[in-house]
């Protein structure tokens, strides 16, 4: 079933009653007597129709109850800051039955095991990079189709980094100073922001899986708590640079995170991709791909499944 992604950008009330998130704003009449705003009932949305909320507005109450409900349904709850950008995901503790015993096969996988992975991860990358820029570019992609089948194990000669060089210095032709950075130049904000949602999906699809999100294939921090999303994102990032230049070309006067291009990036969750030689949405496909890496790491199967855009 295909989850709904919902985003709250204005003043809302948000409680919870027969398994449905009630959902109120405040009226347009004047405030009460005692100081408090009076409030009307918007709709209803059933929690289990459910998988991502965002928050974008610091008058937004949302009731314990409804945060409990949120979680027993392992909805990702995303927290925006005063710059309308996700800077933070709920998640809940428990998202599987056997939860604890697939978190000692993941904690037990080898270090080969893991260089695998990651070869297998970047290999996949560098290709969904290469069909991207040959889908929208003139520019050559030889190159990059080489290089994605030239990773080693662990990615030892870093082509990963190469190839993004390369890719990141022809996607936006239009716009030659183009430098991804977080903080840099437009449309490093949309493209950030497609990531924080994406980065939530695949966080929500380990959960559900019974992995953790800190322990990490290749990424490793002790401050990141998302290690492992970070690590399985990878190969899906491609698909979101893709619908933002559809979306660049769609708002071409924009280049600030407005109320419409934020629409157009929720619907990131329901992407059609490729997975496996079957058309998916992209919040399916991601649960596919975790479900393939726990299979990895109790040696049911030796690859996991990643999205393919055709070259």
């Amino acid at each position: 079933m295909i989850k709904k992604t919902l985003f709250f950008g204005n003043p809302a009330y948000l409680s919870t009653k027969n398994e449905q998130i009630v959902i109120k704003k405040p009226s347009s009449d004047e405030v009460r007597t005692d100081g408090t705003a009076n409030i009307e009932l918007e709709k209803t949305i059933p929690i289990e129709d459910v998988g991502i909320c965002i928050l974008d507005n610091f008058q937004i109450t949302i009731t314990q109850g409804l945060i409990e409900k949120m979680l027993q349904n392992n909805i990702a709850l995303i927290h925006c800051n005063s710059k309308s950008m996700p800077n933070g995901i709920m998640l809940p503790m428990v998202g599987n039955t056997l939860q604890s015993e697939r978190y000692g096969i993941q904690l037990e996988a080898s270090l080969p095991l893991k260089k695998q992975l990651w070869q297998q991860t970047i290999m996949a990358k560098i290709n969904n990079q290469a069909a991207v820029l040959k889908k929208n570019t003139q520019i050559e992609i030889g190159n990059m189709i080489k290089w994605s089948q030239s990773v080693k194990s662990d990615d030892s000669d870093n082509l990963e980094a190469r190839a993004a060089v390369y890719y990141w210095g022809h996607i936006f032709p239009n716009i030659p100073e183009f430098k991804r950075d977080r903080d840099g130049i437009y449309p490093n904000n949309f493209l950030n922001y497609g990531y924080a949602i994406l980065r939530a999906i695949i966080a929500r699809a380990l959960v559900s899986t019974g992995l953790l999100p800190a322990v990490g294939i290749h990424h490793h921090s002790k401050y990141n708590p998302y290690c492992l999303a970070d690590d399985i994102m990878e190969p899906f990032r491609p698909y979101v640079d893709d619908f933002i230049l559809t979306v660049m070309k769609q708002f071409p006067q924009e280049t600030e995170l407005t109320k419409e291009v934020k629409a157009e990036l929720l619907k990131i969750p329901v992407l059609d991709v490729t997975i496996n030689n079957n058309r998916s949405p992209l919040m399916i496909a991601a649960s596919t791909t975790t479900s393939s890496l726990f299979k990895c790491y109790s040696g049911e199967i030796r690859k996991i499944l990643y999205p393919i855009i055709s070259l």
